[in-house]
């Protein structure tokens, strides 16, 4: 199986959760940390279980995650 890993621009998430609700692998999660507009971003909390399949770069609206493929 495919494998990926997703890239964050952490400063600019927005705290939607759209990403999160759309990943199949649970790959991503609040991860209780706050950027410097004020919003508590998305992370990567279980990156190993990406597979690359960019539902969440596709879904976010202000296209802060990269996904790269292995």
């Amino acid at each position: 199986m495919a494998k990926g890993r997703v890239d964050i621009k952490t400063e600019n998430c927005k705290s939607c959760l759209y990403c999160i609700g759309v990943c199949p692998k649970k790959v991503l999660g609040l991860g209780g940390q706050i950027n410097s507009k004020g919003y508590e971003y998305v992370q990567a909390i279980h990156p190993e279980d990406c597979i690359g399949c960019a539902m969440c770069a596709t879904m976010c609206p202000e296209a802060v995650i990269t996904v790269y493929r292995d």
